[in-house]
């Protein structure tokens, strides 16, 4: 039997499903491409800002033997060059029919406003709006994902900003996600990706302190799965918006497990970091395994499964 993993997310077709999240080897055009050629459906760059910043220093990731824990720190070039990157992705990504994703946030509902209306230059496919990093908030304060309220503001900034459809990535640790995901889209949000990493912290108790340089970060891989599969869920209960699920997707089951529980697409990033950026045609080719195991010729056959 043959499978069709083919995709259509918001009038883009993605070959498959799978979406190389942001943060993950998408801070050049080179590396973009690379991960369309090893069999990304699309592509998103490293989330970008107004302004250019250095990151955290050193150490910034570290894998704790569940998952990974990372405070990266959003280090970007600033949204003036990171459109020159863009352009060039574009380029690249172009022959091989992968849509390119740009990522953006902000301190202010203004600066996301800003950053929104300069990446548009670039003509991304779409502008996915993080109002989500957890490690950051001493920095930024609580994340913009946190209250409806703040999370409509910034995706009604956003909207005004530009004519490219917008994706906004929310936050796992809120009482209530669906209620936030329904606020964003009545703000104009056109899909949404869920979720982010977990605030976490991993200590060294022979050190007696804190492994990572700035002591809390976001959990990612294996232990964030559970999290993410209960998230998209209620995400896909409350609005009828594509989903972009994402968290824990480490092999084609996992896939398989975020397409039932109602997502439209599937973002991979730590698998990377554990298979390297062979991980996405080694899922894409599980999932298409499992699917002819089990006898569903299309996505949509999966595609919330679980919810009914």
């Amino acid at each position: 039997m043959s499978v069709d993993l083919s995709c259509d997310f918001l009038g883009l077709s993605f070959n498959n499903p799978l979406v190389l999240a942001s943060g993950i080897i998408g801070t050049s055009a080179t590396l973009l491409q690379r991960a369309a050629e090893n069999g990304a459906g699309a592509v998103t760059a490293k989330s970008c800002s107004l302004e250019a910043r250095a990151g955290h220093a050193n150490p910034v990731a570290v894998d704790w033997g569940y998952g990974v824990l990372n405070a990266i720190g959003l280090s970007n070039p600033g949204a003036a060059e990171e459109i020159h990157m863009l352009d060039e992705a574009r380029e690249r990504l172009t022959p091989l029919g992968v849509p390119l994703i740009a990522s953006i946030f902000g301190a202010t509902t203004q600066a996301f406003g800003e950053t929104a209306a300069i990446i548009s230059r670039a003509r991304p496919h779409l502008i996915e709006v993080n109002i989500s990093c957890p490690n950051v908030s001493d920095e930024f304060g609580t994340p913009f994902a946190a209250t409806c309220e703040s999370a409509a503001a910034v995706t009604a900034a956003v909207k005004a900003a530009t004519d490219i459809p917008i994706c906004v990535k929310l936050a796992p640790n809120v009482p209530a996600i669906g209620r936030i995901a329904a606020a964003v889209v009545e703000a104009g949000a056109d899909a949404i990706t869920a979720i982010n990493t977990m605030p976490g912290m991993v200590i060294n108790a022979e050190a007696g302190k804190a492994v990572l340089s700035n002591r809390m970060g976001g959990i990612s891989g294996p232990a964030l799965k559970p999290v993410a599969l209960r998230c998209v869920a209620e995400i896909a209960r409350a609005v009828k918006v594509p989903i972009i699920g994402t968290g824990g997707v480490m092999n084609g089951m996992d896939a398989a497990e975020m397409l039932m529980a109602g997502a439209t697409a599937v973002g991979v990033g730590s698998a990377v970091w554990y298979r390297g950026v062979e991980a996405l045609a080694a899922i894409r080719d599980e999932l298409s395994l499992f699917m002819q195991q089990q006898g569903y010729q299309h996505l949509s056959d999966l595609r919330g499964a679980a919810l009914k």
